[in-house]
């Protein structure tokens, strides 16, 4: 890869990844992409979630007449017991995810794909979460604030909900939905230019 680039195309509507790129000084252009994110039968979670990370890219460039910038693209979920834990369909579902997270241990897989007209390239980041003990009414007061919703289980770590986290080991970044090293990586490799890029 000899060129460089300006700024990226990103396939996510994200705000927090938005935020993140915004952070690192990524310029971008966002994509809008559609892709479904059903889980195959018997699939296991790292896969499922770098498949959907490669899947949202491929939608978005499949989109472009022509593509003039590398395409980023990426999805996180959160994993309990190898069981995947999506986005909650209402508040009721967002209550009985928080509940089964409750004074455990889970891990959050964030994946990341760039690609341009000749390379795909892919990394994914997975940080172990530890919850603290919820009470009934903790969750419930937490499921108001609406935070839960249209997040992979049912928690916005940089919101409300840090106050759950006893621990984490990894990358918070990754948590949030897009893990800073590997995606500085990411860049480095297709010479994409943001604020500390050489």
């Amino acid at each position: 890869m000899t060129s460089s680039y300006d700024k990226i195309y990103l396939a996510s509507n994200s705000p927090r990844r938005k935020e993140l790129l915004t952070q690192m000084g990524v310029d971008y252009l966002q994509l809008d992409n559609s892709f479904d994110e059903s889980i195959y039968s018997g699939e296991l979670a790292q896969d499922y979630v770098e498949r959907l990370a490669r899947g949202k890219a491929n939608s978005a460039k499949s989109n472009l007449l022509k593509l003039d910038f590398p395409i980023l693209a990426a999805d996180t979920i959160v994993v309990l017991q190898d069981k995947i834990l999506g986005k909650p369909a209402n508040i009721h579902h967002a209550a009985e995810m928080l509940h089964l997270l409750s004074n455990q241990q889970h891990q959050v897989m964030t994946s990341v794909v760039v690609l341009d007209r000749y390379h795909l390239k892919q990394k994914t980041s997975i940080s172990n979460v530890i919850f603290s003990e919820l009470s009934k009414q903790q969750i419930e007061l937490y499921c108001q604030t609406k935070e839960s919703l249209g997040k992979a289980g049912s928690y916005a770590i940089q919101g409300v909900a840090a106050s759950f986290i006893a621990s984490i080991e990894g990358s918070y970044s990754g948590v949030v939905g897009l893990p800073l090293f590997e995606t500085r990586q990411l860049l480095d490799e297709f010479r994409i230019k943001y604020l500390l890029s050489q």
